[in-house]
C-alpha cells in the first residue's frame, strides 16, 4: 500500500510512538547559517524552544492536530490522561484518519525580512485500515495474509506549509513511487519545508509536489541573499544537498522503515533528532513575538476529535484541502467604471489545465451607468500566487445604449481580453491589516477587444482589488 509506514497487531499506541512512525528526514543546505559550519552528527538544528531543556542533539516537535473517528466506533478513539495530551494514546480500532504536524524551531530566520524565532510546520495525513480491507487486492492479489488481526498505518498526503500561505504549500499526494521516511528539504536561511518524494536531495516541480504545481514554493535557497523571487519556482533556486546534511528521525525499533533508511545512509554518520511534543503556549508567555508565532499552531488539549459517518466522509477527509475555494473582487475600469469578481469555474472547485497546471475561472463584471452593462468571461491564469502573471479571458458582454426612440437597448457581443496581473502578499507590507480580507491584493493591466473578428473596438483595462485572481 503506498505510504505504509507501519503494520502490526498493537491496537493502543501512545501518541509519541504513533508520531515517530512517519517522522521525516530533514535535509539542509550546506550553507544554512544556523548550522554554524556543522555537518553530519555535529548538526544541532532544529533547536528546542526557549525554556525547553537543551539537549546535545537536534529537536523536532510534533502535535496530533485532529483525529477522525471510525464510523460505528464502540469506544473512545483517544485515551487521555490528566498529565496532558503528550501522554495520551490512540486506539487504532476506533480511529480512521489522523492529522499530524511536525514543527521545526530556529532561533533566527536569515535573509530578506530576517527576524528572531522561526517555526516551520509540515502536516502528514495518516489513514488507519485493517489488514482485511479489500482495497489491498490492488497491490496484493488475493489480499493480505496476516495470521493475527493487523492494523496498517499509511500516509496519504504530506504538506510542507511554506511561509504560512496555503497557495505556497508544497503538497504531495502519496503514490507508489513515494518513499518513506519522507525527506523534507529545508530552505536555506528561511527554513520553509519542501517535500522530496524520492529522497534524492533535489526538488523537482511536478514530481516532488503534485497539488497546485505552479504555486508550490519549493525550496528557494537563493532568497537568503535578500533577493525576492516570488514568480514560479525554478530548479536553480535550490542548492544540491550532500548526504551529510541530513538529520534523521528516531524511528521506533519495530518500524519497517529502519532497514530502508539504513541502506540510504550507509557510510554517512548523520545526526538524529529528538522528537518532542509541541509545548503549550505558556512557554512563550514572556516573549510576545514567539507567542504570536505559536498562537495559530498550538492546539490546547490536542487532538480535536470528529466523527465520520460513512466511507464517503472518509474520502472527503483525505482530500480535504486539495482545493482552495477563492473569490476575488476588484474595481474595474475599461472606459467606464464598475466592479469585477472571479470565482472557481465549478463554484466550489477549481478547473485546472492539466497541461500547464494553470487555472480556468469564471469572471463577471458590471459597468457603466447604474452598473447596467454586464460581462461574463472564462479567465485563464498560470498561477494564483506569483508576483507577476499573464492572463487571458474570453466571453461575452452586454452593453446598453439609448436608441433614437429613447429606449435603452442591450447588445451582446464577443469579448477577448489579455494582459498582466501584479499580486502583493499584503502580510509583507505596511498594510498587512488588510489580510483579514485576503492575503493577496493585486493590480491588473489589460487590453480588451469587443467583436469576434474585427479589431476595431479596443480599450484598456485597469483593475485593482482583493484576491488571488
Amino acid at each position: 500500500m503506498p505510504g505504509a509506514v507501519w503494520w502490526g497487531s498493537d491496537t493502543l499506541l501512545p501518541v509519541a510512538r504513533f508520531a515517530a512512525y512517519m517522522a521525516p528526514v530533514l535535509w539542509f543546505s550546506p550553507d544554512e547559517p544556523n548550522l554554524k559550519g556543522a555537518s553530519g552528527s555535529d548538526i544541532r538544528v532544529p533547536e528546542p524552544f526557549p525554556g525547553e531543556p537543551i539537549p546535545d542533539h537536534s529537536v523536532l516537535y510534533y502535535q496530533l492536530d485532529r483525529v477522525l473517528v471510525r464510523p460505528g466506533a464502540k469506544s473512545r478513539a483517544v485515551w487521555r490522561t490528566p498529565d496532558g495530551p503528550a501522554h495520551s494514546s490512540i486506539d487504532l480500532g476506533n480511529v480512521a484518519v489522523v492529522f499530524v504536524r511536525y514543527f521545526a524551531y530556529y532561533a533566527t530566520e536569515e535573509g530578506l525580512g530576517a527576524h528572531p524565532h522561526d517555526i516551520e510546520p509540515a502536516e502528514f495525513r495518516v489513514v488507519i485500515v485493517r489488514s482485511t480491507w479489500e482495497g489491498f487486492e490492488k497491490w496484493l492479489p488475493g489480499g493480505t495474509r496476516c495470521p493475527d488481526p493487523t492494523w496498517v498505518m499509511a500516509v496519504t498526503r504530506v504538506s510542507g506549509q511554506a511561509h504560512g500561505l496555503v497557495w505556497f504549500w508544497n503538497v504531495i499526494n502519496v503514490d507508489e513511487n513515494t518513499q518513506f521516511p519522507m525527506h523534507l528539504l529545508v530552505e536555506e536561511g528561511k527554513h520553509a519545508l519542501a517535500t522530496d518524494k524520492n529522497g534524492d536531495g533535489v526538488f523537482t516541480k511536478g514530481y516532488d509536489v503534485n497539488v497546485r504545481i505552479n504555486d508550490a514554493w519549493g525550496a528557494r535557497d537563493i532568497i537568503r541573499t535578500g533577493l525576492l523571487f516570488s514568480g514560479g519556482y525554478e530548479s536553480w533556486m535550490t542548492k544540491t544537498r550532500p548526504p551529510q546534511y541530513r538529520v534523521l528521525p528516531p524511528l521506533p525499533d519495530d518500524s519497517p522503515l529502519r532497514a530502508t533508511l539504513r541502506r540510504r545512509t550507509l557510510g554517512v554518520k548523520n545526526a538524529v533528532y529528538e522528537l518532542r511534543p509541541l509545548p503549550p503556549l505558556t512557554i512563550a508567555a514572556n516573549d510576545p513575538r514567539l507567542a504570536h508565532l505559536m498562537a495559530d499552531k498550538v492546539i490546547a488539549n490536542w487532538p480535536t476529535e470528529a466523527g465520520l459517518n460513512d466511507a464517503k466522509g472518509w474520502g472527503k477527509a483525505l482530500n480535504e484541502g486539495a482545493v482552495i475555494k477563492s473569490l476575488s473582487i476588484a474595481y474595474r475600469n475599461d472606459g467606464a467604471g464598475g466592479l469585477v469578481w472571479s470565482f472557481p469555474f465549478f463554484i466550489v472547485k477549481h478547473l485546472n489545465d492539466p497541461m500547464t497546471g494553470g487555472y480556468i475561472l469564471q469572471r463577471m463584471y458590471v459597468r457603466g451607468e447604474n452598473l447596467r452593462d454586464f460581462g461574463w468571461t472564462a479567465l485563464y491564469t498560470p498561477s494564483a500566487s506569483r508576483w507577476l502573471d499573464s492572463y487571458l479571458s474570453v466571453g461575452a458582454e452586454n452593453l446598453h445604449s439609448t436608441d433614437a426612440s429613447g429606449n435603452i437597448v442591450g447588445d451582446w457581443d464577443f469579448v477577448f481580453e489579455t494582459g498582466i496581473k501584479f499580486r502583493v502578499n499584503i502580510n509583507e507590507t505596511p498594510a498587512k491589516l488588510l489580510h483579514h480580507f485576503t492575503d493577496y491584493w493585486g493590480l491588473r493591466l489589460g487590453i480588451k477587444n469587443r467583436g469576434a473578428f474585427n479589431i476595431n473596438s479596443l480599450s484598456y483595462v485597469l483593475e485593482f482589488g482583493a484576491g488571488s485572481f
